[in-house]
């Protein structure tokens, strides 16, 4: 995904770098290619902790709970229905097989 996000950047972009689950449990995390990019287009990448942000989650959670309630922000949501598919569902997580927020619904009522 970054190697077609960076061939994609304006000059001067910045890139947020968060996450990464798809490595934690690698044997050999995977390498970035075409750094050229980043010189190139001057594209600035910088890693955060969502953590480093909790102080202004009030005010977060204000504008986006509005946004929902407008319809202006949809989120997705993937669910597996039954206790018996969170095994799966979790490896789908560190494997890249969902999409948006992995839930596992154990009984509907």
């Amino acid at each position: 995904m970054l190697d077609a996000v960076r061939l994609n950047m304006r000059i001067r972009g910045r890139i947020a770098v968060c996450g990464m689950i798809s490595q934690y449990n690698l044997e050999k995390s995977e390498g970035v290619h075409n750094l050229m990019q980043v010189v190139g287009k001057r594209i600035r990448m910088e890693g955060f902790l969502a953590g480093d942000f909790y102080h202004q989650y009030p005010k977060f959670l204000e504008l986006v709970m509005r946004a929902i309630k407008e319809g202006k922000l949809v989120y997705v949501e993937d669910i597996a229905e039954g206790l018996e598919k969170a095994p799966s569902a979790l490896v789908g997580i560190f494997t890249g097989q969902n999409v948006g927020k992995q839930l596992v619904v154990i009984a509907r009522e």
